[in-house]
């Protein structure tokens, strides 16, 4: 432990201690297998219970509704930038809520098929808003309205779950799932990387209600078909199966320690400690609107780019990583995710006051 740094890495990033040490100790032999999960045939009956109980823990975690399908898939998040038109754009139509640079490539994908209508675009503010319902300009009869829950870059996070009369709403929950307690059924899909807060690169989840896959274009690739993925139950082909395997370990231990509720106050009390910093001091500037603030990334500035440059130089001296800002924001970008501990966001914070006192 004693070489650990603070990874505020925003993904991949860091992993529940507990979770790298039951890998480490399951590395050569998997129970009583004698071989690694690594090596086991994803038909196997060791694998097939490794499989089912991850499904089931993620069901249980997440209180996922039996009219909706879980897809383990491949590809991550981008992947299905270009599958979810492909299988759920309907009548041609859809609209997008473009509050971020993954939102943005997600409308851009789409645009190649069919009739995407941008219903905020939050460029014009450097992306530090997150639209309210006054501002969202939905159409009634777009087949879905896709949106970012959490914008990885720019630190900001959507608070409330738009009213868009009827219109199954698909959420991009790359790098807020499992971070609190959300209700599904207000989503027609949801799907996210697992890299970010669920476990290692590799993997991508899909939570989709069953009606809205029934049916398809014929001409789609048989990977990018939802039903079919949901037929074979994600054994189509081979799946992504360490990291499915680790996803499991990362729900367990959410689960042990009470599951999202927990999480949530978990992460509100790090966020905070970090924000009522931020807003004490004119010498750091945080990039997001105060109503919009991401509780798993935090964005903010120094006085220049030249101190942003030294921060960061210092930070990696004091032990702690990856906390260079995007290049769309510059500055500094501090990714707490629920693998980070409190004291992680506490030596962030000491280190933060200590570079401003020198720096002035």
């Amino acid at each position: 432990m004693t070489n650990r740094v603070y990874n505020f890495s925003a993904g991949p990033s860091m992993l529940p201690v507990p979770v790298l040490e039951k890998v480490a100790d399951q590395m050569l032999s998997y129970k009583d297998t004698g071989m690694s999960v690594m090596e086991m045939s994803h038909r196997s009956a060791a694998y097939l219970e490794i499989f089912n109980e991850t499904k089931a823990l993620l069901k249980k975690v997440l209180d996922i509704p039996d009219n909706y399908k879980i897809l383990f898939i491949q590809g991550g998040a981008t992947q299905q930038f270009s599958t979810i038109p492909l299988n759920l754009m309907k009548n041609g139509k859809a609209d997008y809520v473009v509050t971020g640079q993954f939102s943005k490539k997600s409308a851009a994908e789409a645009k190649k098929f069919g009739d995407v209508h941008i219903a905020y675009d939050g460029s014009v503010n450097n992306f530090k808003h997150i639209p309210t319902q006054d501002e969202l300009d939905i159409r009634e009869d777009a087949s879905y309205v896709h949106l970012c829950a959490n914008n990885t870059i720019f630190g900001t996070e959507w608070k409330y779950v738009p009213d868009t009369k009827g219109v199954p709403i698909v959420a991009d929950m790359s790098s807020n799932i499992l971070s609190k307690p959300i209700n599904v059924s207000d989503y027609g899909m949801i799907y996210a990387g697992a890299q970010k807060n669920m476990g290692i690169a590799g993997c991508g989840v899909v939570i989709v209600r069953e009606d809205l896959i029934a049916d398809h274009k014929e001409n789609i690739p048989v990977l990018m078909e939802y039903n079919t993925i949901a037929d074979n139950d994600s054994m189509y082909n081979t799946p992504p199966t360490f990291s499915i395997y680790v996803l499991g370990l990362v729900l367990e231990w959410i689960d042990s320690l009470g599951g999202l509720e927990v999480m949530q106050e978990r992460n509100v009390k790090k966020a905070q400690l970090l924000y009522d910093y931020l807003d004490s001091t004119d010498f750091y500037k945080a990039h997001s609107d105060k109503d919009n603030r991401s509780i798993m990334n935090v964005t903010f500035t120094t006085p220049n780019k030249n101190l942003d440059a030294k921060f960061v130089k210092e930070s990696i001296a004091a032990g702690m990583t990856n906390l260079k800002g995007h290049r769309s924001v510059g500055g500094i970008r501090a990714s707490i995710y629920n693998a980070m501990p409190y004291e992680g966001v506490e030596y962030l914070v000491e280190f933060m006051k200590k570079f401003e006192e020198e720096n002035k």
